[in-house]
């Protein structure tokens, strides 16, 4: 076992983590161009369709907050494996369904499993640095993630044209046998068996209580939950937005997602490369100024000018690049805040991230993908509610209502490497 308190990280860790977190986006992302062939073949509405994205993600919304817990208990290693093997399960048994309720009924058994990856993988970096150097992990981890969406409705528009939606199903089982496969062979144990949390009832209601009743923690997370929900409605309404708005086919999906994930490949870099140099603080504010920018030109860009296809996906490069500058500060400020409880904190931390997603499916989306514009207004609106959950969580923390060694550690000129 690695007792992470004494060894680094393993070498090849980060794909392998990267991997994991990308599990959950990359099966949402990879049969959205999927959307019309499913509707014709189960009889469904587009909005029945269109639900299967809700019934995926209420579950994933909900088990998030135990695979943190579980794996602070038994292990993360254990954890991760057997989370990959239902996922690998439920989807094998997507390509044989007959109506869109069966669809709805595995796609949620889908969203209870494929949180695991992005929970676990967020508390291994924390098992394994502090820190600059979990900035980096982070950061490394981000640019291999962002790699994972901008192929997925590539590979899924592709595999369904030449062999059927089912077919796209079939790619997600490949994938995640592969997935557990590489866990099995180079994912370490990192949480030694003294440092491991109990289940009882009695103690978990009082940690969850503790975490999900924190200010700071409630912030920190609604920020970075409303950052990626600003960007979240795009992809959501990506048939509408590129094949109805912009004209363009289902196989090209990748006019969005290149961009996008582009910039959540840059702004990552950037954030490893400054995380020795720039306070979190700073690079957050950095961050939200990118953002802010790329949301203003975007509504500038649907008032005043038409819309053409590269200039409506421009602002996507400068939103994500911002928002992936920020996000590896902001994930560690919320996990740092419960140190004992990392993979519980971790779990709360993607509940809160999911439940955003969640909503913005069922609901946000649906009302915004009428018009580019309002898509623009969208954006900017969420953008504009986590900056100011972010600075509401940065002004408690220079009054002092939380700790003064994480003040010194957050408005500090550098970090410690």
């Amino acid at each position: 076992m690695l007792d992470s308190e004494n060894l680094p990280a393993p070498r090849g860790i980060a794909p392998v983590l990267a991997a994991m977190a990308a599990l959950g986006p990359f099966s949402i992302d990879t049969y959205l161009p999927s959307f019309g062939a499913i509707g014709e073949s189960l009889l469904a509405t587009p909005l029945q369709v269109q639900q299967t994205l809700t019934a995926y993600l209420l579950p994933f919304a909900l088990m998030t907050l135990w695979h943190g817990a579980i794996a602070d208990a038994l292990g993360r290693r254990r954890v991760i494996l057997v989370a990959v093997a239902l996922f690998a399960a439920a989807s094998a048994a997507c390509m044989f369904v007959t109506s869109i309720e069966e669809l709805w009924l595995l796609r949620a058994l889908q969203g209870m499993t494929a949180g695991a990856g992005m929970v676990v993988c967020r508390a291994i970096v924390r098992d394994l640095y502090d820190g600059a150097q979990a900035r980096r992990l982070i950061a490394k981890i981000t640019m291999l993630f962002a790699l994972a969406p901008a192929l997925a409705p590539v590979l899924g528009g592709w595999v369904q044209t030449w062999f059927g939606w089912r077919a796209v199903f079939a790619l997600l089982v490949l994938l995640s046998v592969a997935l557990w496969l590489a866990c099995w062979t180079l994912l370490p144990e990192t949480l030694p068996r003294h440092r491991r949390q109990s289940l009882r009832l009695g103690y978990l209601a009082k940690a969850y209580r503790k975490v999900l009743t924190s200010q700071d923690f409630l912030l920190i997370c609604s920020a970075l939950a409303l950052n990626f929900v600003a960007f979240f409605i795009y992809v959501l309404s990506a048939p509408v937005f590129l094949v109805r708005h912009l004209g363009v086919s289902s196989t090209g999906f990748l006019w969005l997602y290149g961009p996008s994930m582009s910039g959540l490949l840059i702004g990552a870099a950037l954030s490893g490369l400054v995380a020795s140099r720039l306070s979190p603080f700073r690079t957050i504010v950095a961050g939200y100024l990118v953002m802010g920018v790329a949301a203003a030109f975007n509504i500038a860009l649907n008032l005043f000018g038409q819309p053409t296809l590269l200039l409506s996906v421009l602002p996507l490069f400068g939103f994500t690049l911002g928002m992936s500058l920020a996000m590896p500060c902001l994930t560690l400020a919320a996990l740092d805040l419960f140190p004992e409880q990392r993979g519980l904190a971790a779990s709360c931390q993607t509940f809160v991230q999911a439940t955003g997603n969640t909503l913005a499916a069922a609901l946000i989306a649906p009302l915004l993908w009428g018009s580019t514009l309002s898509l623009a207004g969208g954006m900017a609106g969420l953008l504009l509610l986590g900056a100011v959950a972010a600075a509401l969580y940065y002004r408690r923390l220079s009054t002092g209502a939380s700790s003064g060694l994480l003040a010194i550690s957050f408005f500090g000129k550098r970090d410690q490497a």
